[in-house]
């Protein structure tokens, strides 16, 4: 299997019992349909090839190899700390972003890291607990509200809405240290924050324009019109405008921004951020950007939900195009990127 990321596609509401899914594939421009019974009416995060799937009420939660049917249950969100002081108010929505250490299909020592949705608290799971466990950065005189998280070098590095990168020691059963390795200058603070190895190194990406807005490019090609929850906001919409793109150097704790990364295409949303060799794949683009809706806190003002904002960002010049010429919307689960492996 090609190990590039296929667009998983939202529910088909034509679908009866709404049990098959599409995958849009990069790298064939194809549609695969696969019948993922466990998914049905779930939110889905990604990381590795496995879904981190979340019921309406949050009682089913589990990871999810969607080629294998295999599934791993997880504690429920209300095993964190202080759950009742940080539900987010929407279904689905407690986890915004999940990575994993290792795959499960490969070993059964891997830690399941999250961020929430509301307070963006970054809680950890390993095989066998029966709980969440919050990392409170007790050593550190912030409150970090994190937007990604990543894996690297044996430990884990995550960025925030302020833009401070921070790294953490791989959890274990005391409070793990905290420190900030590299901070954004102020000019660069953006609606939504990435950060991904990327040749050897890590990079911190900036997303501009995911907010609700007065509408921007008029000419885009991906626009399709929503219909507001609140009549008020009928003028208001929410559109990727740019990234920026920065270096972390650790060994000095600087942000270096760059325009161009090689022969890598970033692919960015609800999974768990990564570079690919856009070379090995024809059809995939080097030095661009492939990015799905992921911003829940814009997309839910809109009756018909997320996957409006998706496209393909050119590093180089900061052109946008589409990526997936359909229309594919949800309020529970819009469109994600899956690394397709086999289990």
């Amino acid at each position: 299997m090609p190990r590039i990321s296929w667009l998983m596609l939202a529910e088909d509401q034509e679908d009866k019992d709404n049990s098959c899914r599409k995958f849009f594939s990069l790298y064939s421009g194809m549609i695969l349909n696969k019948r993922i019974l466990k998914a049905i009416e779930k939110r889905c995060l990604e990381s590795m090839g496995w879904l981190i799937t979340i019921g309406k009420d949050e009682s089913e939660t589990s990871l999810l190899h969607p080629f294998s049917g295999v599934e791993i249950e997880l504690p429920h969100p209300n095993t964190t700390k202080d759950y009742e002081d940080h539900e987010g108010g929407y279904p689905w929505t407690f986890f915004h972003k999940a990575i994993l250490s290792a795959s499960p299909s490969h070993t059964s020592n891997y830690i399941l890291a999250v961020i929430d949705e509301n307070m963006k608290f970054f809680h950890f799971w390993r095989p066998g607990d029966l709980r969440w466990t919050r990392i409170d950065n007790r050593n550190s005189p912030y409150k970090h509200i994190h937007r990604d998280l990543v894996y690297y070098t044996e430990k884990i590095y995550a960025v925030d809405w302020c833009g401070r990168v921070l790294v953490y020691d791989v959890p274990g059963s005391s409070t793990t240290h905290t420190q900030i390795v590299a901070i954004l200058p102020p000019q660069h603070k953006g609606d939504e924050f990435y950060i991904l190895e990327l040749m050897g190194s890590l990079f911190a990406i900036i997303r501009y324009g995911v907010q609700s807005r007065a509408p921007i490019r008029e000419d885009s090609s991906m626009r399709i019109s929503l219909t507001p929850i609140y009549p008020n906001d009928s003028k208001e919409t929410y559109e990727t405008t740019n990234f920026g793109v920065f270096e972390v150097d650790l060994a000095a704790g600087e942000l270096r921004e760059t325009k161009q990364v090689g022969d890598k295409a970033l692919v960015l949303g609800a999974n768990a951020s990564i570079s690919v060799q856009a070379s090995q794949f024809p059809g995939v683009k080097h030095n661009h950007i492939y990015y799905t809706d992921d911003f829940v806190e814009s997309y839910l003002f809109y009756e018909e939900g997320g996957g409006r904002d998706m496209g393909v960002y050119n590093i180089a010049n900061g052109s946008s195009e589409a990526h997936y010429n359909g229309v594919s919307l949800s309020c529970v689960c819009p469109p994600i990127w899956v690394t397709p492996t086999l289990y």
